[in-house]
């Protein structure tokens, strides 16, 4: 075990982990948070995805060792309930979740893409979206939040 300092959505956090302890864990075990889900623990499926220096990343398979000292944003960090970030906005006036399992992929993977692509078209958004995995088909509420958002950005 290791004191280990995270960064996570404007707070710092010392932590005493084993270093290869992957970022999720902590993050929903320890900081109790829950914008990252566990979907396939394989960096497969982008239920857990944080953003970390403006990258999407899987938090399942990145040892918290990788990300000391950095900033980690989550879902979490984005908006909340109260006052949700304009992509959540988006989201809610879309109705785009259904089971909402994957929707924290979704929304951390297009603003990460966003923030680094802000005139990009629909068929990029789609590409940057293709390794998020969602099995309750709401594609095309998801899309047409992302889109409402990025064109609200322009």
């Amino acid at each position: 075990m290791s004191v280990i300092t995270l960064k996570v959505n404007g707070r710092t956090h010392s932590l005493d982990v084993d270093p290869t302890t992957p970022l999720l864990y902590v993050l929903s075990d320890d900081l109790e948070l829950r914008g990252p889900k566990f979907g396939c623990g394989l960096s497969q499926c982008g239920a857990c995805t944080v953003i970390v220096k403006g990258e999407a990343i899987r938090s399942c398979s990145t040892p918290v060792k990788d990300v000391e000292g950095v900033e980690i944003t989550t879902l979490e960090g984005l908006g909340s309930p109260e006052k949700p970030h304009p992509i959540q906005q988006a989201f809610i006036e879309e109705a785009a979740s259904q089971c909402g399992f994957c929707v924290n992929g979704v929304i951390m993977t297009a603003e990460a893409f966003l923030d680094k692509n802000p005139k990009a078209t629909e068929a990029q958004i789609q590409q940057a979206l293709a390794g998020v995995l969602c099995r309750c088909f709401t594609h095309v509420r998801m899309h047409r939040a992302i889109m409402r958002y990025a064109q609200g950005r322009a």
